[in-house]
């Protein structure tokens, strides 16, 4: 198989800006890691971003793009154009042969049949002249998976470059949290574990104005409230058997309304770390825990997941690996992948019904 070289763009659930990255793979191989970029949203798309998300929750086609949607897909395909050609202006003498686009998920119901993520890949393959695979997600759901989490596989080929030969759990906090187990013969298990910096960040954003409690100092100021602790813990979806994923909105913030902006901020920080440590056990437990997306960066939920799984986890750099970038970089691999008509999901990680292709290729 060829090795390529693909340049992963990724717009995650925590809706903050565009993550770009190279990388060259044959989409079995993880070959060398590439420059990287990451373009901010401003505050002015962001807030068209979440008025989308909000009408796309009525959503029954995942074509549709009333209202809001329209204008949001047009900032985010033109906010991945402009995260390309900063990229390019960085690295004059590199060039993509591929481009593997996740745009950004506005919904996401598997339940309903139904998975939204805006962004237009033929645009960006005009643009730019490259080949561009996008639209991961929809075989899956289509095959009666969870159409999340997708970047497993590629946290099996990290593993596997690493030379790590025992259990693992890696662990990407995002908008939302996922978890890739991946056992000593390479078998892997996969699911959301529930939310990751999606419910602090809208706290603290609604308590303080800021964006997110950088550095966790805001929790790491606070005690954690365990009644209001047990009241988010006792939500449904736990219970729920994996494979399965979340949308970002799925958790109400409610039992920690009447709490101080510190309390709150480390009770919602150790229900992240505890929901995480819950998955681990249920997905068999791991010699080594590793910790990839901007929740590492959080010492309260890294300190409280070390307590709640009776490990410190690694942070996804101890390995060698930039951790902040890993799901643009996931998403170059599954672009390689897609155009060699291997699986991006499987029973396993998403529970659809056989090893899935996926990805819609779309030529300048």
């Amino acid at each position: 198989m060829a090795i390529r070289t693909v340049l992963g763009l990724m717009s995650g659930t925590s809706m903050d800006g565009v993550d770009v990255a190279l990388l060259t793979t044959d989409g079995k191989v993880v070959g060398d890691f590439g420059p990287t970029l990451f373009r901010p949203y401003s505050e002015s798309e962001k807030s068209v971003l979440k008025a989308a998300a909000a009408q796309a929750r009525g959503l029954s086609d995942r074509t549709a793009r009333p209202g809001a949607l329209a204008e949001a897909e047009r900032i985010v395909t033109d906010a991945h154009g402009l995260a390309i050609e900063g990229w390019q202006r960085a690295n004059p003498s590199l060039k993509p042969d591929l481009i593997g686009f996740h745009g950004q998920t506005v919904f996401h119901a598997p339940q309903r049949g139904i998975t939204v993520q805006i962004g237009n890949g033929s645009k960006l393959a005009e643009r730019f002249g490259v080949p561009v695979v996008y639209d991961f997600r929809a075989a899956d759901v289509e095959g009666g998976g969870q159409g999340a989490p997708f970047v497993p596989v590629y946290h099996r080929a990290l593993v596997a470059r690493a030379g790590i030969e025992n259990s693992v759990a890696v662990i990407n906090i995002g908008g939302v949290a996922n978890i890739t187990r991946i056992d000593a013969d390479g078998s892997i298990l996969a699911a959301d574990t529930g939310p990751g910096n999606a419910l602090i960040d809208d706290f603290v954003q609604a308590r303080t104005g800021a964006a997110f409690d950088r550095d966790g100092a805001l929790g790491a100021r606070g005690t954690v409230d365990k009644v209001a602790l047990s009241a988010l813990m006792a939500d449904p979806w736990f219970d729920e058997p994996i494979p399965k994923s979340l949308d970002r909105d799925a958790f109400s913030q409610g039992p920690v309304d009447g709490l101080s902006d510190q309390d709150g901020a480390a009770t919602l920080a150790a229900f992240t770390a505890s929901t995480i440590a819950a998955a681990i056990a249920v997905t068999g437990g791991a010699e080594t825990i590793v910790v990839a997306g901007g929740g590492m960066h959080n010492p309260v939920i890294m300190a409280a997941l070390g307590e709640a799984a009776g490990k410190s986890p690694l942070k996804a750099s101890d390995l060698g690996w930039n951790g902040d970038f890993i799901e643009a970089q996931a998403f170059a691999y599954l672009a390689a992948r897609s155009l060699s008509g291997l699986p991006l999901s499987y029973p396993e990680t998403t529970g659809v019904s056989k090893p899935m292709p996926g990805g819609v290729l779309v030529q300048p």
